[in-house]
């Protein structure tokens, strides 16, 4: 409360000197007699003005009006004055505005630049695709039965031939055996039928009938060996076994896939490149692969087919790369990059892609152009101009320009985004954006 005391105090001090300053000067600077002065001169002219009026004809046809319409024609009168003032107070509004910001100019905007030059490039067809095994197949069997064996084990290698799973196939081998006997005795009647129709003692008939016996018995045993057979899930090639997840005593299906196997070494590679590279491609073209797995390691291989027909939906041609897996460290599946080679190493002008602003009417970037005059530290003065550049390929941070600007010209890296033709500028290199062809992620 005593400060509030305090400053109520202070406020009607400050107040009471004020007003005596004001009266005081008043006095001083006579304001009293040039505000009457003023007045009567405001007077004097606006009787002028009414003398004047009175002596026209309008006045007089005013008067000769009836009070009522007198009073209309005067209020009609003053609401047009009272809106042409408005008016004319707002335009002289727009036009004090406009002429202090043109007056003003631009403001300068804070830019990192750098001068563009040509550095050697490699060019290339990058493309994305897929890892494929050389051979690969998920494995099942044709009959199903009960789980016997599993001689092999989870991610071992095995040679074409080798026994997988075997199925419990007593019951076959024992009615195997059985037909066996039967087509041993059919063979031998026939063999004594054939002695007995060489002496005549039987018909040809006899022989025939006993001959076609012994072949219907023998190939009766012989579907009995592929039914054992099939019992039996053996390696239809070599490769690389999967996760084996069938135990003895399991019931299997005809048809349940039982284990995958692939071939590792070599390996294929499934990419697409659009239609406007199909000159450029060819079989036996070297590849190299590089894959998220394993950073910092690259495979190389070669194209081993192109398809013969273009996708319709994508326009794109689909192309088969072989490449050596001697390690088997690609899997199938694996997402993979794939670069191609053209021609020889040529020098292009290159920017950091944060230079560069894409839009659908063009690429643009935008240049640090002399203005022939000089800041305030003495120093050339910048503006901002813009123009279109034709890009090509890309490498980590940088891009390759074609064409639309020369080798040393000064060109804006980062802050453009605030930038327009005649914008002044400011550089400040402290900091630049990245610009490696080659870039490492950081820890």
């Amino acid at each position: 409360m005593k400060l509030l005391e305090t400053i109520k105090t202070k406020v009607v001090a400050l107040a009471v000197s004020f007003w005596a300053w004001t009266l005081a000067k008043a006095e001083k600077w006579k304001l009293r007699e040039k505000g009457v002065s003023f007045w009567g001169k405001i007077k004097a002219l606006w009787a002028r003005i009414g003398q004047k009026w009175r002596s026209t004809k309008a006045h007089e046809k005013l008067m000769a009006m009836e009070p009522l319409q007198r009073r209309m024609i005067i209020m009609l009168c003053g609401v047009f004055l009272l809106l042409g003032l408005i008016f004319a107070f707002n335009q002289f509004k727009t036009f004090m505005i406009k002429h202090f910001i043109s007056a003003a100019g631009l403001p300068p905007a804070a830019v990192s630049t750098m001068a563009i030059t040509s550095e050697p490039w490699q060019l290339k067809l990058s493309s994305v695709g897929n890892v494929r095994a050389f051979r690969g197949v998920d494995l099942s069997t044709e009959i199903g039965g009960l789980v016997q064996t599993v001689p092999v084990k989870s991610g071992i290698d095995v040679k074409e031939g080798d026994l997988l799973i075997k199925l419990n196939d007593a019951s076959d081998v024992a009615q195997l055996n059985s037909l066996k006997a039967l087509a041993e005795l059919a063979k031998v009647l026939n063999e004594r039928d054939k002695q007995q129709l060489a002496i005549q003692a039987i018909s040809k008939n006899v022989y025939d009938t006993s001959k076609a016996d012994a072949k219907s018995k023998q190939a009766q045993v012989e579907a009995q060996i592929a039914l054992v057979a099939k019992k039996n899930l053996k390696a239809p090639f070599s490769g690389r076994v999967g996760i084996v997840a069938i135990n003895p005593g399991q019931y299997v299906n005809p048809g349940d896939k039982l284990l995958t196997l692939q071939t590792l070494d070599p390996i294929f590679v499934d990419f697409n490149l659009p239609q406007s590279n199909a000159e450029q491609i060819q079989v036996g073209q070297e590849i190299v692969v590089t894959t998220d797995a394993f950073k910092g390691t690259s495979f190389t291989g070669k194209i081993t087919a192109v398809s013969p027909k273009v996708d319709t939906n994508t326009r794109n041609i689909q192309i088969e790369a072989q490449v050596a897996n001697p390690d088997k460290k690609i899997l199938p599946g694996m997402f993979a990059n794939v670069n191609i080679n053209i021609g020889e190493e040529v020098k292009l002008l290159t920017l950091p892609q944060t230079a560069i602003t894409y839009n659908p009417y063009g690429s643009t970037i935008f240049i640090a152009k002399p203005t022939g005059k000089k800041d305030k530290q003495g120093k050339p003065a910048l503006e901002a101009q813009q123009v279109f550049v034709t890009t090509g390929q890309t490498r980590g941070d940088q891009v390759s320009i074609l064409k639309g600007v020369d080798e040393g010209a000064t060109v804006v890296t980062s802050g453009q985004l605030k930038l327009k033709n005649g914008t002044p500028l400011i550089i400040n290199n402290k900091v630049q954006p990245t610009n490696l062809p080659d870039p490492k992620p950081q820890e």
